[in-house]
């Protein structure tokens, strides 16, 4: 009785540490989790498309007044050149507003004219 007590114990670690099969996967579709996050994704959009419609309505409304700020925005950087040459704004107590650069200008080269009174451009 104790050999065959002592043979159980000793065969008892060996099938524990043998692996169970592994359940068939079929593959009919989606997982649960694609599933999961197509229904948030689907939710999510039936949610903003009030507020994307909203937002679409009023970039129509306002596009002629951006068509119109377009050239002047273009003027406007073509005059700063880089805003990194710019300190912080600063305002007065009058109520005027300081945009100090922080490297001044290069010279502009002083145009002469020529012999006859050109100037070439």
């Amino acid at each position: 009785m104790r050999l065959t007590l002592a043979l159980c114990i000793l065969a008892a670690p060996a099938l524990a540490q043998e692996a169970p099969p592994a359940p068939e996967v079929k593959d009919d579709g989606f997982s649960l989790i694609e599933e999961g996050a197509r229904l948030v994704l689907r939710g999510l959009m039936t949610e903003m498309e009030p507020a994307l419609d909203e937002m679409g309505k009023a970039l129509s409304e306002v596009e002629p007044a951006l068509k119109e700020l377009g050239p002047k925005l273009q003027q406007l950087i073509a005059i700063v050149d880089d805003f990194r040459n710019y300190e912080a704004p600063v305002m007065l107590p009058n109520g005027d507003i300081l945009i100090r650069r922080t490297m001044p200008l290069p010279p502009k080269p002083e145009i002469l004219p020529g012999p006859n009174g050109e100037i070439d451009l």
